[in-house]
Order: structure tokens, then sequence, then C-alpha cells
């Protein structure tokens, strides 16, 4: 964890990356709640960043943990984490539709079935207590 400012608020860091000649550092870090003074999750809230290509999965998450934590009533996402077997029925349902779509299907119905797919996965994974990144560090090491 790095320290902020703030004592309350901590950033998990997942990288820190370096320029070519050392005298540059970029940190890679996902906050614990709010890290604006402002109360926003990053200072950087004048754009709008959750309309990002690297903020769509991380987002996603945050939306399954809330739906998680909030319960809200005849909330798709509750009703499938409270039943891991039926979450793992639709991961293979929405495969098998994109696989579909890839045989026979213009490539926007791929992608939006694509969508379907990571949508059932995340919340798979967070029914088992593990998230996105847990895939990810394996497919890290799959590259050494």
């Amino acid at each position: 964890m790095l320290a902020h400012k703030d004592p309350s608020v901590t950033l998990r860091i997942y990288a820190d990356l370096f320029d070519c000649d050392l005298d540059a550092v970029l940190a890679l870090v996902e906050p614990a709640g709010p890290a604006c003074h402002t109360g926003e999750r990053t200072c950087f809230h004048n754009g709008d960043l959750t309309t990002m290509p690297h903020e769509a999965l991380p987002g996603l998450e945050r939306t399954i943990a809330d739906r998680a934590a909030s319960s809200p009533e005849g909330s798709y996402t509750v009703e499938l984490l409270a039943n891991p077997a039926r979450v793992g029925e639709k991961v293979q349902e929405e495969a098998e539709e994109v696989a579909r779509a890839a045989r026979e299907e213009s490539d926007e119905r791929v992608t939006e079935e694509a969508a379907d797919v990571l949508y059932h996965l995340a919340v798979l994974l967070r029914s088992r207590g593990l998230t996105l990144a847990d895939a990810e560090e394996v497919l890290l090491a799959r590259r050494r």
C-alpha cells in the first residue's frame, strides 16, 4: 500500500513503471475508497473516466461489489451472486452465444455477446471471492 496525504486513504500499487532514463516514475494504483479531497474516486474526475476503455472492467467490478453490499431488491446481479451454480451456467450459455455469433453474426453481435460473457464471468469470480485481477495474474504468469 502507498500512503496518501489523507491517512484514511490507501492505494494498492499494481505497478511502478520507470521511463527509459529513470527520471520519472508512474505508479498504477487502485484506491481503497475516494482518493480525492472532493470525495471523488480519483482527482481526475473533471473528465468522465467512466467512459474510458481501461475503466470498463474495474468499473464493472465496482458495480458488482456495490450490488453485493447493498443487495437492491430485484437485482439480477444479486440473484446470480446468491447462486454460484446458476452464474456458472450463465457463463457457459453466454460463451456458447459468442461462439455462435462469431460463426454466424455481425461484429456488433460478437462484441455484444463478448460483453455478456465478461459481465457473467466477473459475477462468477465475485461469487467465489475472486477478481478479474486474479485471472489477469494467471495470464501474466503464462507469459513468463
